[in-house]
């Protein structure tokens, strides 16, 4: 199989890193705006650096990972598309609904494969949490809890470009809660602090957040996240029911130290960043893409699964700023 690779900043990368070694793949191609970054990965990782985006589609694919600049995602989407070939989306489709849903709609024209990078899906923590819920084994469930800390905040330049905190990062929460319920979100209120560095604050964004959501069996769920974790990488949910309850991403690596006379031990080995702690489930979510293009594996995260979280994120946004209960209803869908 001979993979076209777009963008090679540090997840296009790690991408490139997992894709090279991949027993599928016999030939990898690798592009990005920085040609002199796309040719030092190329020579890392013993694959070919193509000039521009329009020699990946020239020289012969058989799918594509798109790992560029968010606000090209829609265009290579609809290209790739075009041109009939898979493609595998890091999130998001793009950030906002018109976008996404025209992207959408070029995939369902031509009726081709798009996977999204949603990497909490392929988790051992989560994926064991989903089959838990399945299970029966917490009773019926009553509360969600869900929390992501990153340990420093992304460079100034970034946050006009990001789409603020919700859509950047509390997406992969709003896209975990329902993949692991099996349940939709009905209803959102939302705020957030821009009390930090003024940088929030210059780009309309907020350094904090907390959400509370309403699921469509009653279920209530909460999200909070942070660009300010001085002790480390912290993502976590946890999963409370009338019989049990259960933690994702509790281990020897979370940065939380407990104040009980009797409680464990202080981490000394932090996560320090999403690509560490979500290693394994970056290289499962490429594998379960290359079974896709073989035809051997179910779309495990479609286009309209983006959509869902990102319609979310958006009711997010319009509670912030209106100080008010949104239904998802009020936003627009497929």
């Amino acid at each position: 199989m001979r993979i076209g690779l777009i963008g090679t900043g540090r997840i296009g990368t790690f991408h490139a890193e997992v894709l090279s070694r991949h027993r599928e793949v016999g030939a990898l191609v690798v592009t990005d705006t920085d040609a002199a970054r796309a040719s030092f990965v190329a020579d890392r990782t013993g694959s070919t650096a193509a000039p521009s985006v329009d020699e990946i589609f020239a020289w012969g694919v058989d799918a594509v990972v798109i790992a560029s600049a968010t606000s090209a995602h829609a265009d290579l989407i609809s290209r790739a598309a075009r041109a009939g070939l898979p493609a595998f989306c890091e999130k998001p489709i793009a950030l906002d609904l018109p976008g996404t849903l025209g992207a959408l709609a070029d995939v369902e024209k031509a009726g081709t494969v798009l996977q999204l990078g949603f990497m909490r899906r392929f988790d051992a923590g989560y994926t064991a949490a989903r089959e838990l819920v399945r299970s029966g084994k917490l009773g019926r469930l009553h509360t969600v809890r869900a929390i992501t800390s990153d340990p420093a905040p992304p460079p100034a330049g970034y946050l006009p470009l990001s789409g603020g905190l919700y859509r950047d990062c509390l997406v992969h929460d709003f896209d975990i809660m329902r993949w692991v319920t099996g349940r939709e979100v009905v209803e959102v209120y939302a705020t957030g602090s821009d009390a930090g560095p003024a940088m929030f604050r210059e780009a309309g964004d907020v350094d904090t957040a907390a959400v509370v959501l309403t699921l469509d069996d009653g279920t209530l769920a909460t999200a909070t996240a942070t660009r300010f974790n001085g002790a480390g990488y912290d993502v976590r949910m946890e999963l409370a029911g009338e019989l049990d309850q259960f933690a994702v991403g509790l281990d020897d690596r979370t940065p939380i130290t407990s104040t009980e006379p009797k409680g464990p031990p202080r981490c000394d080995n932090p996560w320090p960043g999403f690509l560490e702690r979500f290693a394994p489930a970056y290289e499962a979510e490429l594998d379960a893409f290359i079974q896709v293009v073989n035809g051997d594996l179910e779309n495990p995260c479609d286009g309209l699964q983006a959509l869902q979280a990102l319609r979310i994120a958006e009711a997010c946004e319009r509670s912030r700023r209106e100080h008010r209960p949104v239904a998802l209803a009020e936003i627009p869908g497929a």
